[in-house]
């Protein structure tokens, strides 16, 4: 604007490129002019780049001049590009379904609607770092928050959200599913699903290491020839890094916080080791004579060992972070490549989802998340939208207990994975209370060169053991120490201590005693030797761990998650070129997506929603006793369907449950228009959908729900219904007794009614709803209910 003041408002005022727009081959500028005499012109040039141009007067108004300011500064707002010089950062902006085949268009079509608020073609390629155009549409974008909200404003742009960042949440454990080479359950799923051959399963994760025995493609068939995916090369992997086991890898690193970079791999290659721990456990070919430091010595193999790998390596750096941009980009190629399963052991917290998966469930493709490591605190579940599966970290009948041995001959047992090493053979050595253990207790305590006891009772409420105890280590060993024996509520979380350092976890009354000990002893010593592996019916098991996330979800409360628990405690898989012993629902997320893979291998007409209720029916809430799950918490408790869903993955049953809870995928756009506030009557679609389970937690009288069984089983097989009606509810189900005949359907309808008994203020209540066969099948989904009387009042517990 160049302004010519002789007056308050001129004689002249000339505002020049009030607007420019370029749009293919059509170019539009205006100028703004104010006359002496105060009449207003806009003059516009329209030019035709295959015509020539054309000068056109568009307006021309006599007004008062401070009006025809207030015109040109409105103009300005509402015309002007947007600038991209302002302070930008990276949003997805979604928009749904894709409304065109080519890739290339929906390309295109973020390249128009970018450009209309950027202004040029230029800035919009500058700002866009990923198209999704695949599986759904959508981008991401760096954009300032003036130029979000024109976004928004587009009728085909369904949220604009800001980018945020996620992180990631075996020798034995297929054994202890009953899935073992040579258990007799191999001539049932095993065997009859091939092993998973050719199924394809798409980890996003870390990347992979190919070198890994575990990923050895010798015996395995040519790549399966509807795989439309690509070998990504990069730092320190080639096209050789890929073969018939590992058939495509791709990295995305745009839009990632370059401090996760550095010391990175610009490449598939795992820098961490997340992703091939995961990865092998779900698919990894048979490798015999592994072990962690001689502990949990065995055969390492994944679930489905024959299935393919397709791996998307969106997380990054030594804290295996990364973004939205990333994975939603991951789960986009994922649709195009051809997966059957995607398995994503990460998630961003209990109030975070990732759009990209439903269209990857409407493509048929079950995808799988873990529940995250937040527990065992309520409400902190993640991923927990109904067309996925959420995974719940319980433990196996392996353990490894550890000799503590006291200066007074007294021997007390803890748990560690010390193994025996070169570097701490020399027998006792002083002991030493630093209480908590802080950096301040741990200099003043003197603590180097000794074993040291982290033991404060009065803070356990507050210590969350998977968070304090990797701290605590860090903490003794720059002080010096030599040892650490630590007191916490579960003993289920083992550390690793490196350099052969002995980390023993110990109950509070066991540090009781080492406490006593050290009060009448003046100089006490303490000897750790290296820990024992125990299998088998003496080890107490599963439970559902104590860091595993729990329901219910303060995000839809109406669906009911977990939903299911599987092994993810001391789980032994590949990390680069050997195998470690690692805990996180990160390593239960991958026991079921092999179980997922090899039911589809099984059964490859079914839906995704049938075999999440498939393993979701047949799961077992006792353990091998007949006793009831129990899950680690403060203090430890009988589980409930917030704490590990339908209960423990049980894949053999999974492979003939009788009936299932299907679902048109079709439906979950519904509840996902719900999400956004697009459509009314949410509370009731939502107890209403499907699934294989019922949540409600806002009971004030009465409440019917609907749901339909399909038969998968038998025909002429009757089902009687068995009812475990929550406390202080009255519950009926109508018809109570249901019979696939020849000449029926082979679904059928049923309705679920629930009657409050007391009029108060509760916290949730748990039952089941069973139906059995009185033979081969109890198809049994879980029940949460809440009775309240006031909205505005809860107890989540």
């Amino acid at each position: 604007m160049a302004v010519d003041k002789t007056g308050s408002f001129g004689p002249k005022i000339f505002l020049d490129h009030v607007f420019h727009l370029e749009k293919r081959n059509v170019l539009l500028n205006c100028s703004f002019f104010l006359h002496p005499m105060d009449s207003i012109w806009l003059l516009c040039y329209i030019y035709i780049r295959a015509t020539g141009g054309k000068n056109i007067t568009l307006v021309r108004s006599d007004m008062d001049s401070r009006i025809a300011f207030s015109c040109c500064a409105l103009l300005l707002v509402t015309l002007l590009p947007l600038s991209a010089n302002a302070s930008s950062k990276l949003y997805i902006v979604y928009m749904g379904e894709k409304k065109h085949d080519d890739p290339s268009a929906v390309t295109a079509s973020h390249h128009d609607i970018l450009t209309s608020v950027l202004g040029s073609k230029d800035e919009s390629l500058k700002s866009i770092v990923y198209s999704y155009k695949h599986g759904f549409s959508g981008f991401a974008a760096m954009l300032t928050e003036t130029q979000v909200v024109a976004l928004a404003k587009f009728p085909e742009v369904i949220s604009v959200k800001p980018n945020t960042y996620h992180k990631a949440h075996t020798t034995r454990s297929w054994d202890f599913l009953g899935l073992g080479n040579k258990s007799p359950q191999q001539t049932d799923l095993l065997r009859k699903a091939n092993y998973g051959e050719d199924i394809i399963i798409g980890v996003i994760d870390s990347g992979i290491w190919p070198e890994s025995l575990s990923f050895d493609d010798n015996g395995y068939s040519p790549v399966p020839a509807r795989w439309k995916g690509i070998c990504q090369i990069g730092q320190a992997f080639n096209a050789t890094s890929c073969n018939r086991k590992i058939i495509g890898a791709r990295w995305y690193s745009k839009g990632a916080d370059p401090e996760n970079l550095k010391g990175e791999y610009m490449s598939p290659r795992d820098f961490h080791g997340h992703g091939t721990h995961v990865a092998s456990t779900i698919a990894g070919k048979e490798v015999q004579g592994v072990s962690y430091g001689g502990l949990a010595t065995g055969t390492a193999r994944g679930g489905a060992p024959r299935a393919r790998l397709a791996i998307y390596k969106a997380l990054w750096g030594p804290r295996i972070r990364g973004s939205d941009a990333m994975i939603l980009a991951a789960i986009d190629d994922a649709i195009h490549d051809g997966v059957d399963v995607l398995s994503l052991s990460l998630g961003g917290g209990a109030g975070h989802e990732f759009p990209g998966t439903l269209h990857a469930v409407l493509r048929g493709i079950s995808v799988v998340f873990s529940a995250g490591n937040d527990g065992p605190v309520p409400q902190t579940v993640a991923n927990v939208v109904p067309w996925v599966t959420t995974v719940a970290a319980s433990t196996i009948d392996r353990d490894y207990p550890t000799l503590i041995s006291l200066g007074n001959k007294e021997k007390l047992v803890g748990k560690s994975l010390y193994y025996n090493s070169t570097l701490n053979n020399d027998g006792f050595k002083e002991l030493v209370h630093a209480q908590s253990c802080t950096a301040e207790l741990l200099a003043s305590s003197n603590v180097t060169g000794k074993i040291v006891l982290c033991y404060a009772p009065w803070l356990a409420p507050s210590v969350l053991p998977r968070v304090e105890l990797p701290l605590t280590i860090n903490r003794a060993v720059g002080a010096g120490a030599k040892g650490l024996i630590f007191a916490q509520y579960t003993t289920n979380l083992l550390p690793m201590c490196k350099g052969g350092m002995p980390c023993v976890v110990v109950d509070y009354e066991t540090a009781q005693r080492i406490e006593s000990y050290l009060a009448i002893t003046e100089s006490p010593i303490v000897k750790v030797s290296p820990a024992m592996t125990v299998v088998g019916d003496g080890v107490l098991s599963p439970r559902v761990a104590s860091f595993s996330s729990r329901g219910p979800s303060p995000l839809f409360p109406g669906i009911l998650k977990p939903d299911i628990t599987a092994p993810g405690v001391g789980i032994l898989a590949a990390v680069h070129d050997s195998y470690e012993l690692l805990d996180g629902t990160s390593m239960a997320c991958p026991h079921v997506s092999a179980v997922t893979a090899l039911l589809k291998s099984l059964h490859p007409d079914w839906s995704p929603a049938m075999i999440k209720s498939a393993i979701v029916t047949t799961a077992s809430v006792t353990g091998r006793f007949g006793v009831p799950i129990e899950a680690e918490s403060v203090p430890r408790k009988v589980a409930d369907p917030f704490d590990f869903g339908g209960g423990h993955m049980d894949p053999d049953r999974a492979a003939n449950p009788g009936l299932v809870y299907d679902m048109d995928a079709r439906e979950y756009n519904k509840f996902f228009n719900c999400t956004l506030g697009l459509v009314h009557g949410c509370e009731f679609y939502q107890l209403n959908l499907n699934l294989p389970s019922i949540a409600i937690p806002d009971l004030k009288d009465h409440v019917t729900v609907q749901r339909i069984v399909t038969n998968v089983g038998a025909v002429g097989t009757t089902y009687h219904a068995v009812l475990e009606a929550p406390a202080g509810v009255v519950m009926s189900v109508e018809p109570s007794v249901i019979t696939f005949t020849k000449e029926s359907s082979t679904s059928m309808a049923f309705t679920v009614s629930f009657t409050t008994r007391r009029k108060v203020q509760g916290g949730f209540t748990f039952g089941s709803l069973t139906w059995s066969d009185g033979n081969t099948h109890s198809v049994r989904i879980p029940i949460a209910v809440r009775v309240v009387i006031q909205d505005f009042v809860a107890d989540t517990s």
